[in-house]
């Protein structure tokens, strides 16, 4: 049986990763929120 929605790591990790995060300029903002919060930020 497949279930719905299973997106593979790697394309995920890309998609939304931190690396795909430090490329844009919006991006970046949300890695510096998340830190502002005191959410650990880091690199899979």
């Amino acid at each position: 049986m497949h279930y719905p929605r299973r997106v593979s790591r790697i394309k995920k990790i890309r998609k939304q990763g931190f690396r795909a995060r430090m490329k844009t300029k919006a991006g970046r903002k949300i890695i510096n929120r998340q830190r502002r919060l005191g959410r650990s930020v880091n690199v899979r």
